[in-house]
């Protein structure tokens, strides 16, 4: 039986004219973006603050994460235009971090390695101070696509470990734990100078000495950077929540993290990979 939603998860809901302005631009430019697609529950305040992690490569994954409300099918196209014009739009909100992450890619050779390159070239192009993050999938572990993101001139990039070992044929079953760690491992050896980063969802069921060991084996990749949120269900047909951690707890996790050697921890109930991402900055 799935808890009730407690008290403390409350998002506020805003519509003020930066908000408008956002998603305008947004609409304007037509791109996609997680915070729409994946139902996020900090859209309404990144919005606010001219914010928004751009995702690449379409709306629809070719993987079916049972967490994840992202579209599921046969992807479009690429779309060869769509590096420049989130280019203009990070230069129209006047970002100076931007986050990109994108649909798992399965269909294409390099998982979409070289569009995540080609837009972060456009974004220097345009705004060459401009600080990139990339969140990338996977790419099945392609140790070509990995050093084309690793060279691409971003200085953080993201891959969600997302959960625990048990748990992650259950909510991953397209993915492998141990593939996860070593692609965080790869971007290091690739590309030394840069920051990792990777995510955990709190709530699946698993135990606290499961989240330790995971913050440990992120830590043992190098991994510098680490983001701990709650699983929020987006339907009734998407994995139950297990328990929902209370913000003390996630203050502690926090704590244990950093002593465990992170950089940078976010935790929190609605912390999310990408979510005031440029507070890394200090650490860069």
């Amino acid at each position: 039986m799935t808890p009730s939603l407690p008290p403390w998860i409350k998002v506020r809901l805003k519509n003020n004219h930066q908000f408008r302005s956002t998603s305008a631009l947004l609409q304007e430019f037509k791109l996609n973006t997680i915070c729409e697609e994946g139902l996020c529950p900090n859209r309404a305040e990144c919005f606010s603050y001219g914010v928004a992690t751009f995702m690449l490569l379409g709306d629809t994954c070719t993987r079916n994460c049972r967490y994840c409300y992202v579209k599921v099918g046969r992807p479009a196209a690429i779309d060869t235009t769509e590096p420049e014009r989130v280019a203009q739009a990070v230069q129209k909100l006047q970002l100076s971090y931007v986050v990109l992450t994108s649909v798992n890619r399965d269909d294409l050779p390099d998982g979409g390695a070289g569009v995540f390159a080609a837009t972060v070239q456009k974004i220097k192009e345009f705004i060459p101070s401009c600080t990139v993050e990339l969140l990338i999938p996977d790419f099945k572990e392609n140790s070509a696509a990995l050093s084309i993101v690793a060279n691409s001139g971003a200085l953080v990039i993201g891959h969600n470990i997302e959960t625990v070992r048990s748990k992650f044929k259950d909510v991953r079953a397209q993915g492998n734990y141990d593939l996860s760690l070593r692609v965080l491992k790869q971007l290091k050896l690739l590309q030394p100078e840069l920051k990792t980063k990777s995510g955990l969802m709190l709530g699946l069921g698993e135990t606290e000495e499961e989240i330790e060991q995971t913050l440990f084996d992120l830590r043992k990749q190098g991994c510098d950077f680490v983001t701990l949120g709650q699983y929020l269900r987006p339907t009734s047909h998407h994995y139950p929540v297990h328990q929902y951690y209370k913000p003390e707890e996630f203050i502690d996790w926090k704590k244990r993290a950093e002593k465990i050697g992170f950089l940078q921890v976010e935790s929190g109930p609605l912390v999310r990979s990408s979510y005031r991402a440029d507070k890394l900055k200090v650490h860069l």
